[in-house]
């Protein structure tokens, strides 16, 4: 389930001349009955609301005062969001004779043309407050409150996310209300701009549009009627032109497949950065510690430790909380035992609240193989909401890879790449020509019917960061470090990390250091075991420049590594270098 509330205004949507129907009460009580949480949203007075609506208990959640009061009808519990008008205001306009006027424990309501009135106090005193227009009403709140930030104090009283929720309005109050959610519907009574800036408008008025609205999630949660253009797409890259390639945050799943070293941890963790910038929770199954410096996560697990469920589900709870897993500590034979628990809990936590919003699988082919069988509650087509990462496609189990609506294919031979996919998904594979991708490109297929297309990725924050210590001066393991050996295989000299390249490089004979250099070793070990595509792309430049001496190519190379590794840590800005 996706949408798993509704926010809901009362006036002019709920509630006709302020009275809501007997079939709109049915209505939210289905909706209650699926599993869903309901929130009333609303400019009026909490004791005013409570005398109108007798049935305000199929609420999970009031916020009255239009933002400023959050109200629970189970405990009548209530939490001011704001704090109460200033004295000297609400004197001033009772002394110029503002009429109708009511004063709350935040807000301060009259009518139309008052504003002018209104306005001219707040400038005359030196007051911090805004007014707020709702049709014919004139709202005035502290300038941080409306009914986005009333909604976000009641979601986080419930434990849900803005992006599972659905909204309906009809006034100016309402814009706030309906960019804050996934999905906002004006309803057909609803102003012009309110109309025109939500992503759906109802053929029907007042509470006829939210019964249909109901229906609709019931149904289908909103599956026919999905925005033709969503408001937050996930920016994979752009085309040669300069147009961008997104990604719908929808019910689709992500396949990012390629050699090793061709850049699919930096198109991953740029996708990742962008989620969580748009406010999707996002969990990151990281079978190789390579996601431990993304930013703003929370990492479990380490090289001495495996992580618990328990913590990890804990954590995913809060919905501000977006999750990296490390399965370093966890033995290998146990690792798809461990996977395969924690992927049904959080496909039973998905249930509940549509959280976590994505799943990120690295190295898929061995915590999914091809002939992995769970059961079909956990792995089915219907498996949404997906990030596959991978260096074989054809090698992870169909019904994960029959959920995939985009593939990413990086490195050499992207068309193979994608034909695998296709073949081990059941799609007939579109017709490519040899694509040779230069660094940091993607061709990108969105399924059957379209072509792919090359892009240039998104570059990634993290993915510029997160190596400085872990690459810098950590311990890589045998397979993964550099051995300088020269053209007789006469050394054998290893370098664990990147401070110690420098100082091996800073030692070895001329004949050594070039014989790796002519070989393009350097930027192919940049690359792929240090995972960092743009050191890759200098150094190779630096290799295939006009014959350099061994001075000066160690000279240059050196510069490029310590320029973005072994620099101070604490740079001009107070910023930590990366």
């Amino acid at each position: 389930m996706r949408y798993v509330a509704l926010a809901a205004d009362y006036d002019g949507t709920l509630a006709s001349n302020g009275q809501v129907a007997p079939g709109t009460v049915d209505a939210l009580r289905r909706l209650a009955a699926s599993g869903r949480k309901l929130v009333l949203v609303t400019g009026r007075e909490l004791d005013e609301l409570l005398a109108l609506f007798p049935e305000i208990a199929v609420f999970d959640r009031v916020v009255a005062e239009n933002g400023a009061l959050l109200y629970c009808p189970a405990t009548r519990q209530q939490k001011a969001l704001g704090g109460p008008p200033p004295f000297a205001f609400v004197r001033e306009l009772k002394r110029r004779g503002v009429e109708p006027l009511a004063v709350g424990k935040t807000i301060v309501a009259t009518v139309h043309p008052n504003e002018t009135l209104v306005l001219e106090v707040i400038r005359e005193l030196g007051l911090e407050l805004q007014v707020i227009f709702n049709k014919g009403a004139v709202m005035v709140l502290p300038a941080s409150v409306n009914k986005a930030t009333g909604l976000a104090a009641a979601l986080r009283d419930l434990g849900l996310s803005p992006r599972n929720v659905v909204a309906i309005g009809d006034a100016e109050n309402d814009h706030a209300l309906l960019r804050s959610v996934e999905y906002g519907v004006a309803v057909a009574n609803a102003v012009p701009m309110l109309q025109r800036d939500a992503d759906r408008t109802s053929n029907r008025d007042h509470g006829d549009a939210v019964v249909e609205l109901v229906d609709q999630l019931i149904a289908d949660d909103l599956r026919a009627i999905e925005p033709p253009v969503p408001r937050r797409r996930i920016l994979l890259g752009t085309r040669e032109d300069g147009r961008e390639v997104h990604l719908p945050p929808g019910r689709t799943s992500l396949l990012i497949a390629g050699s090793s070293g061709s850049g699919k941890s930096t198109l991953a963790t740029g996708v990742l950065e962008r989620l969580c910038a748009e406010g999707y929770q996002f969990c990151v199954i990281d079978p190789e510690g390579d996601y431990d410096e993304l930013a703003d996560a929370i990492v479990f697990g380490s090289a001495d430790r495996g992580p618990t469920p328990a913590e990890i589900l804990t954590a995913v709870g809060k919905p501000e909380a977006n999750v990296v897993v490390n399965l370093i500590g966890v033995p290998l034979a146990d690792r798809p035992a461990f996977f395969l628990g924690l992927l049904t809990r959080l496909q039973e936590l998905r249930a509940k609240t549509g959280r976590p919003h994505w799943v990120l699988v690295d190295e898929t082919h061995h915590l999914m193989p091809r002939d992995w069988h769970p059961a079909a509650t956990v792995l089915n087509p219907g498996l949404t909401g997906m990030i596959y990462v991978t260096v074989h496609p054809d090698r992870i189990a169909p019904p994960a890879l029959q959920s995939v609506g985009t593939i990413a294919a990086l490195g050499e031979a992207p068309e193979a790449t994608i034909h695998n996919f296709a073949a081990a998904a059941g799609l007939a594979a579109p017709a490519i020509d040899g694509v040779r991708l230069a660094p940091r490109e993607a061709l990108v297929w969105a399924g059957t019917g379209t072509q792919p297309i090359r892009i240039t990725i998104s570059p990634s924050d993290t993915e510029r960061r997160r190596h400085r210590r872990k690459y810098a001066e950590g311990e890589l393991p045998p397979d993964r470090s550099f051995y300088f050996r020269g053209p007789h295989e006469k050394l054998k000299l290893r370098a664990r990390n990147l401070v110690q390249f420098l100082q091996l490089a800073d030692g070895i004979d001329d004949e050594t250091w070039l014989h790796h250099l002519r070989r393009g070793d350097y930027s192919r070990w940049m690359r792929s075991c240090i995972k960092d595509d743009t050191l890759g792309d200098e150094v190779e430049a630096i290799e295939r420049d006009e014959p350099p001496t061994a001075e000066e190519s160690r000279t240059r190379i050196t510069a490029a590594v310590a320029e973005r590794y072994t620099m101070p840590a604490e740079g001009a800005d107070g910023d930590e270098r990366r």
